[in-house]
């Protein structure tokens, strides 16, 4: 029979279904539920880490069936990690899901439509790039990108593709925070000011893995395929499973906290990336050979590059030796604060009216308003094994696939964050007031590109 033919009695077969599925009563989408197989969405999960088990599995398991997903294989460059990935998605999924040494195996073998991403920070974009290359939609953890010339690489090869790409920032599926971007957006609040961000710790044994360590062998993995186009140095299991110690392997605090806050920066203000950044810190309690600092601090001008005289700045400050792991951010304007740990706009700190007199000026207050009682809310709840936003962001990308619309973490998003991370990894590393050429889209330091 010809292809033709074949494509023709396919396609009149379906058409027949349909027909009679809807005069039954199934709706078009329960019908494409149930056509199995043919309509399912296979997914790969590139690296079995802590983070894909603990927030990435959760989520999806809670979607898939309805959803029709399915997970059907798993890439791992060490062999422990890809054993256990293999059986303990086995478990999970009820039927065998396949091993592959590497993501070309994976790729290669056609088997899947989609694809977490959760391996070292330094490898987001590149293996973006590649599972994109490959025809296929990607869920990406964040940091998106650590230098300039991958972040470019993969948000070329991304807008050049039709693959639906999530960025994982998910403060972007939060309703809190699409309200508190609404709210500023929209004027009530008044031009931005000043934003605070802090994110602190007190956990000696925070991104450390001594007993993963010591299970770690060079015969086991691929090392060369881990070190991706980072200089070659000789195999470290450290420098492998406690990476966001180490650069050029992560920039630490910048890659990983201050990517989710400063995205929201770039979100609400519509700004894409700073117009500089100054930083300084050090490893100054934790003395345990890492390369990436315990306390940092910086500051980020943010404004339109031609005309400097308009703006606003943003402090990001980070410790790991004291706190209880509360993250904050706080935006301010001249007439009170929006509180996204409180998740309430307020006067407080705004211009009353006793000093505004004094200058012959009208006062400026902020009303009280919860953004709960603005926000939409989100069908996702804590008690899915991950967090509501996390939960909210995995379920965004899957009804993305489904409908082909761009999530609500685009490839911009985490191509822009990163412009910001990277800008901080320059400040600390060389101490100088960094900027960003517009131009060549390259982080400028001691006015020389910056590289590792």
């Amino acid at each position: 029979m010809s292809s033709n033919r074949r494509s023709f009695l396919k396609k009149s077969a379906k058409a027949i279904a349909g027909t009679y599925i809807t005069s039954i009563g199934f709706s078009a989408k329960s019908y494409a539920n149930i056509l199995g197989a043919n309509d399912r969405v296979r997914v790969g999960v590139v690296g079995f880490s802590d983070r894909h088990r603990s927030s990435h599995l959760p989520p999806f398991m809670q979607f898939y069936k309805e959803m029709n997903f399915d997970i059907v294989g798993v890439s791992d460059i060490w062999k422990k990690r890809r054993e256990e990935g293999a059986a303990y998605l086995k478990n999970k999924m009820g039927h065998d899901v396949v091993a592959y040494r590497n993501n070309d195996e994976l790729f290669d073998s056609k088997s899947v439509d989609a694809v977490f991403i959760s391996t070292p920070d330094f490898q987001h974009a590149l293996h973006c790039t590649a599972a994109v290359k490959a025809g296929l939609d990607v869920y990406c953890e964040k940091p998106f990108a650590e230098t300039m010339e991958d972040n470019r690489l993969a948000l070329k090869t991304v807008k050049a593709s039709k693959s639906i790409v999530q960025i994982g920032s998910q403060r972007r599926s939060g309703s809190n925070y699409a309200a508190a971007a609404d709210f500023i957006q929209s004027g009530k609040f008044g031009p931005i000011t000043m934003v605070e961000l802090t994110w602190n710790v007190n956990q000696p044994g925070r991104w450390r893995r001594p007993d993963l360590v010591a299970q770690c062998k060079e015969e086991d993995l691929d090392w060369k395929r881990f070190l991706l186009n980072r200089p070659y140095e000789n195999f470290d299991p450290r420098k492998y499973l406690e990476y966001r110690l180490f650069w050029p392997y992560s920039s630490g605090m910048p890659g990983q906290w201050m990517s989710h806050q400063i995205d929201t920066v770039n979100w609400f203000s519509g700004l894409g990336h700073p117009r500089s950044v100054t930083a300084n810190g050090g490893v100054y309690q934790w003395k345990d050979g890492r390369k990436n600092w315990d306390t940092t601090a910086a500051v980020f001008e943010y404004g339109p590059t031609n005309d400097p005289t308009t703006g606003f700045q943003v402090v990001f400050m980070s410790r790991m030796h004291n706190g209880d792991e509360n993250p904050s951010e706080i935006y301010y304007s001249n007439g009170g604060e929006l509180n996204l740990i409180t998740n309430k706009v307020s006067p407080k700190g705004g211009l009353r009216a006793n000093m505004a007199a004094q200058m012959k000026m009208q006062p400026n207050l902020l009303p009280e308003l919860n953004l709960s009682d603005i926000a939409i809310k989100v069908e996702a709840g804590a008690n899915t094994g991950g967090d509501v936003l996390t939960t909210a962001h995995v379920k965004n990308w899957m009804e993305c696939i489904r409908s082909r619309k761009q999530p609500n973490a685009p490839v911009e998003a985490g191509y822009n964050h990163s412009i910001a991370t990277i800008m901080a990894n320059a400040a600390c590393r060389t101490g100088a007031k960094v900027t960003f050429d517009e131009k060549t889209q390259e982080v400028m330091a001691n006015g020389k590109v910056f590289k590792y």
